[in-house]
């Protein structure tokens, strides 16, 4: 049998109407549901400021564990799932590059909590969340966390940072991006 252009064509408008149904489902990976799943857990147990965000967003994005490594030149990957209401509805991953003093290797976990429909469209609407564009995005750390309230809730995006281990030090620029896994 040979392929004709005329038969590829048909094939490929044949197949035309699965396309949303196959873009819109997400490829499983049980281990990193579970992973980002515990992970949360872990977070939001030891910290009353995650737990209040948890609570009130709509959506939260977790990354077990990013690596980190650098000197001179640095760079930083991982992965994680998107949670809405409990479940997974995306995988995502993050990647980072950075230029300046630093030397090291660190892995830690890292979850955005989305509080609205506009940051999270933006999220799946770009070709990459960017830190610094896009919605607004705050840090928490530790001393923002234990003067947080519900009445202080009014960014768009929460970052936490958490579950650090390894040895990095530095000053320097750095950029990161959150992709879509296809």
């Amino acid at each position: 049998m040979t392929l004709t252009r005329r038969g590829l064509v048909a094939g490929l408008a044949a197949l035309a109407p699965l396309a949303p149904a196959l873009a819109a489902a997400p490829t499983s990976d049980p281990e990193l549901d579970q992973a980002a799943a515990s992970a949360l857990r872990r977070l939001v147990a030891g910290n009353q400021a995650a737990r209040q965000l948890n609570q009130k967003a709509l959506a939260v994005l977790v990354f077990p564990k990013i690596v980190k490594v650098g000197f001179l030149l640095g760079g930083a990957y991982g992965e994680g799932a998107l949670l809405q209401d409990g479940r997974t509805i995306g995988y995502y991953n993050s990647a980072a590059a950075s230029y300046g003093l630093q030397a090291g290797v660190q892995w830690f976990g890292y979850v955005l909590f989305f509080m609205n429909a506009g940051a999270l469209k933006y999220l799946d609407d770009s070709a990459g969340f960017e830190i610094g564009m896009g919605p607004s995005v705050v840090v928490v750390d530790e001393g923002m966390a234990k003067k947080f309230s519900s009445t202080t809730l009014t960014q768009d995006v929460y970052a936490f940072i958490f579950n650090q281990k390894g040895l990095m030090a530095g000053l320097g620029l750095e950029g990161s991006k959150i992709t879509r896994i296809k």
